[in-house]
């Protein structure tokens, strides 16, 4: 039985585990969310001290929801065998989804409303669906409630007339239905707003894939990602199916620009890639987690949710990071660990420009001082979703589950901020911990 709690308790996160990612149409095509998502539920359990029967809820973030699995989180849970009483159910808060459910699952259990939490983000990219144009659906519509056959014949005109076309759902998704601008569009405001060069963007592309690279030839990942047992052959998958070994400049140089052909510097080489992916983590409180003996991997100290200009989406960070360094009185030079999600190279580059300028800071919040941008040499030190892959109702989990096991195994404790932006003008930030900090 959940005891409520009069005061605010210490988030911990006790284990996580994530899938590779697979492009879109790539080595997850034959899997739906529900298997990536089950999966990875399954396996969390497999490695984790946490039972089944210790989990109170299951809150999973996903944004392509497939008609064939409504509320998704309850047909993963049950699927990964989840007894039936367990609740579960699914938020949807774009690029954050995942995130937002880590985030949810801890002020359940601040309120007293849960012990420990099953929570993540899970996305198939390519299984976005194709819709018909609702001329099409008008006209079967009205076939199908035609009874006499001199009314069915009737209709059938109206039926070959219609636009049979599909429209493709997910390129529909990644634009802003209140603006109608694509996510790549709006990369592109922000690269000529901040003066970025193709070069810088394609410099940043280039580390990304490096990084990756380099993080799983040294071992890094393999404790965070499982094998995922893929296709008619069962074939085991355990890298992240987009790094490109031996990326280079010329080759990210012959790239066509995606968005704005004419005059554009953002490319598929410096934006983010369609992926499929899943990612799950436990989430608790210390005296639980002390009391079972449970091992923690690291504490969620405070979170941040902004809004700003939809067509600016990609300075979500920016305001967020400030938002949540301002309440808890720190700077990013308190930062052991920052990772800002890759959307696109030109996204990222401008929230560093951002974050380092007073300018910025004057106008936007009426200060002084600058948040203060990242070094390099803390963020993103594994790369990031250039070259590993965005899908997006997962990533949000992803960069908590990376960032807490370098708080761990890398810096020995220390504080780490986790940050992107959201699809619609938003942004989201966490504050991270190896340890308590108050």
């Amino acid at each position: 039985m959940v005891k409520m709690r009069q005061s605010k308790c210490k988030i911990v996160i006790v284990a996580g585990i994530r899938t590779p990612l697979g492009k879109i149409d790539g080595a997850f095509s034959g899997l739906s969310a529900v298997d990536l998502g089950m999966q990875s539920m399954r396996e969390l359990l497999v490695r984790s001290q946490v039972t089944p029967k210790d989990i109170d809820a299951v809150i999973v973030g996903n944004v392509i929801q497939p008609v064939e699995a409504s509320n998704i989180a309850r047909v993963i849970a049950l699927n990964a065998g989840l007894p039936r009483s367990i609740p579960a159910h699914t938020v949807h808060r774009n690029c954050a989804s995942g995130m937002q459910a880590i985030t949810d699952a801890a002020e359940k259990i601040q309120l007293g409303r849960a012990d420990v939490v099953m929570a993540g983000g899970v996305e198939s990219m390519t299984h976005a669906p194709l819709l018909f144009h609702d001329d099409v659906r008008a006209a079967m519509s009205r076939l199908q409630k035609a009874r006499a056959w001199q009314t069915k014949i009737k209709v059938l005109p109206q039926l070959l007339k219609a636009s049979w076309k599909p429209r493709v759902g997910l390129l529909e998704g990644l634009t802003d239905a209140t603006i109608g601008m694509g996510m790549g569009d709006t990369a592109e405001v922000l690269a000529r707003e901040f003066s970025l060069s193709r070069i810088e963007q394609d410099a940043w592309a280039l580390q990304s894939h490096e990084r990756a690279q380099a993080a799983w030839e040294s071992g890094w990942f393999d404790e965070e990602v499982m094998h995922v047992f893929s296709g008619s052959a069962f074939t085991p998958v355990h890298h992240d199916e987009g790094i490109r070994v031996g990326q280079s400049m010329q080759a990210l140089a012959k790239l066509r620009p995606a968005f704005d052909r004419s005059l554009g510097s953002v490319t598929a080489g410096n934006s983010s890639q369609l992926t499929d992916g899943a990612a799950m983590l436990i989430v608790s409180h210390r005296e639980k987690a002390e009391a079972e003996g449970w091992s923690i991997l690291g504490y969620l100290h405070d979170w941040a949710y902004t809004g700003c200009d939809p067509k600016r989406m990609g300075m979500g960070p920016v305001h967020a990071c400030h938002q949540l360094l301002s309440a808890r009185n720190l700077s990013m030079e308190d930062m052991a660990r920052v990772e800002i999600n890759e959307a696109f190279a030109a996204q990222v580059l401008a929230n560093l420009d951002a974050l380092g300028s007073q300018t910025f800071a004057e106008k936007t919040w009426g200060e002084g001082k600058a948040v203060g941008a990242p070094d390099s040499s803390v963020l993103n030190v594994h790369g990031g979703a250039i070259a590993m892959g965005h899908p997006v109702g997962m990533t949000g989990a992803r960069l908590i589950l990376t960032l807490l096991r370098q708080l761990k195994h890398d810096t020995q404790g220390g504080l780490g901020l986790a940050s992107l932006c959201i699809g619609g003008g938003q942004g989201a930030a966490v504050l991270l911990g190896g340890e308590a900090w108050k």
